[in-house]
């Protein structure tokens, strides 16, 4: 969060310095070429400022450049008046004065990917500052060379016609709405989609929808995924066939969510869920995106759904353990679909002389009471698995580059791997390299794992292989009492004292092997291996049945729901 804040405040100063310097050099100054050039970088930064800051209001910093490009255009062309030069300056004004407005009024519009209709409206007015950007250092390249006013007249024209456009069509459909909705409505009434995807979360976490997308799939019934942040629209649409909305507002929700609509899948918590909860015609199910022992996995807020699915009884226990009292009628044990390509070692592989470890630090998290972190420690946990002759895989959050200190933590154990290899000839993977497999491809590589407290732990436990979980907090003796997945690995303190101890049961005696299989039944479900995503299908297809699950109404919520298992 840190480093994402650092980034921000960066942009906004290059943006702002770069604006004034750049009218200052040329309005006051003879070096006309100089502030030119600054100008076309100060450009540069207003667009990378919109990269970090998707809402970033640059209209004063735009108004500035472009002054102080216009006056080099006219210092360069020494002509006097210039009638082109003149209307180009008021279209360049009346562009940078509706440029952010359009913008606002596009953000509200749908939008829609893989389904037959074109949004073309809010791509434009979403490209519309960039475009104004390009269009003004053309003007300033122009001036350099001393081409004739006409053209960048002909230039900023079409640039004003594009957005001008785009402006009549907004108000048409603001004062002359369609009585059939928009075209993304008319198309999801002829797709009938029968149950929604509905996702909300800060940027870079498209790994939580992502990994439902190909169960959502083969359910077998058509869907829509609907998003409420602009950035997810892209990347969750590349990773599945079925259509992908950007809703921005409640009213924009109404038309997406068609009558054939019968379910909502959730997989996370995110504020804006409440948007889409509070349509009661819908049966309202909580799929989360991992299943771990973290404080966050057992969030009050899960009441509010007419489902929640979970992985095993453990997830359960975990809302009782916390003191959240939720109608047991409410979970349905369900797997943990993603774990269904993990192989499973029947039994244990012990003394291995080269063993592969897989490394999974978690994330600082937003709270401290969700920081497991084991990264401040990790450079003498890494140097003692090499010294043991060990292979590491070394996998990092997403989130990890978020707090610069982690980052700089993760470069460091970096470093110490690429030293290792490249003495030792070991094939470690971390980096892009790592971050290109699959979690199911590091699990099934290797031999061992040592993780923070998180929803790979999990994961890992269906292989059936030894683990470690590190203690980053100060429970001691305590902590497998509030984390009991811990109870059937091995507990590294965050001191390291016990570290070789840890590592001597994780990879050569294994005493816990026979214990691990209880539990894995346990935070799992006793599903059968060769069938074990079925458990996800069967119950998710009968929410989907109109016959076993009519809708409750929102205000009956209090009356027992059917149990299923």
């Amino acid at each position: 969060m840190r480093g994402e804040l650092v980034h921000k405040l960066t942009a906004r100063g290059l943006t702002t310095g770069g604006a004034v310097l750049a009218f200052l050099v040329v309005a006051l100054t003879g070096a006309t070429t100089w502030g030119l050039c600054l100008a076309v970088a100060a450009l540069a930064a207003t667009v990378w400022e919109r990269r970090v800051r998707p809402g970033a209001d640059n209209i004063a910093e735009t108004t500035l450049i472009a002054a102080g490009v216009l006056i080099g255009y006219a210092r360069q062309l020494d002509t006097g008046f210039d009638p082109a030069l003149a209307l180009t300056a008021l279209v360049l004004l009346g562009l940078v004065l509706v440029t952010g407005p359009l913008r606002q009024a596009g953000d509200l519009e749908i939008r829609a990917a893989n389904l037959p209709v074109r949004t073309w409206v809010p791509q434009v007015t979403t490209l519309l500052g960039d475009a104004v950007a390009v269009l003004l250092a053309l003007l300033a390249l122009a001036a350099l060379a001393g081409l004739p006013a006409a053209l960048a007249l002909a230039a900023t024209l079409v640039v004003g016609v594009a957005g001008g456009t785009a402006a009549l069509d907004l108000a048409r459909r603001r004062f002359r709405p369609s009585p059939t909705g928009s075209a993304v409505a008319r198309a999801l009434r002829r797709l009938q989609p029968e149950f929604v995807l509905h996702f909300s979360a800060p940027p870079g976490s498209e790994y939580q929808v992502t990994m439902w997308l190909p169960y959502l799939e083969r359910i077998g019934r058509p869907f829509v995924v609907m998003v409420r942040e602009p950035g997810f629209l892209a990347p969750v649409a590349a990773a599945t066939s079925a259509p992908v909305v950007y809703c921005a507002t409640t009213r924009s929700m109404d038309e997406v969510l068609v009558p054939s609509l019968r379910v909502a899948f959730y997989v996370n918590h995110g504020a804006k869920n409440s948007h889409c909860i509070r349509f009661t015609q819908l049966t309202h199910v909580q799929l989360h995106h991992g299943d771990s022992d973290k404080a966050p996995s057992a969030n009050p807020v899960s009441a509010i759904f007419d489902r929640i699915f979970v992985a095993g009884d453990a997830a359960i226990e975990r809302y009782a353990r916390a003191g959240i009292h939720i109608p047991a009628e409410k979970f349905v044990v369900v797997g943990r679909p993603q774990v269904e390509a993990i192989e499973v070692r029947p039994r244990p592989a012990l003394g291995l002389a080269n063993p592969t470890v897989l490394y999974t630090p978690t994330w600082t998290g937003h709270n401290a009471d969700a920081d497991y972190c084991s990264l401040p420690v990790a450079e003498t946990l890494l140097r003692r698995l090499l010294d043991r002759g060990a292979t590491v895989i070394l996998r990092a959050h997403p989130y990890t580059a978020q707090n610069p200190a982690s980052a700089r933590q993760l470069a460091r154990l970096h470093d110490l791997l690429a030293a290792d290899r490249a003495r030792t000839g070991r094939a470690h993977l971390y980096g892009a390299p790592a971050s290109r497999l699959t979690l199911t491809d590091s699990v099934n590589r290797a031999d061992a794992l040592v993780s923070d407290v998180s929803g790979v732990v999990s994961d890992w436990l269906y292989s059936g292989k030894p683990y470690a979980v590190t203690d980053m907090g100060t429970d001691g003796d305590r902590f497998v009492e509030r984390f009991p997945l811990a109870a059937a690995g091995y507990v590294l303190r965050r001191d390291m004292a016990n570290l070789d101890d840890v590592l001597t049961r994780l990879l050569d005696t294994d005493p816990l092997a026979e214990a691990r299989w209880a539990t894995r039944r346990r935070y799992l479900g006793d599903f059968p291996t060769a069938s074990y995503a079925e458990g996800f299908l069967a119950a998710a297809r009968r929410e989907l049945d109109p016959a076993w699950n009519a809708p409750t109404p929102r205000a009956a919520a209090d009356a027992p729901l059917t149990r299923t298992t």
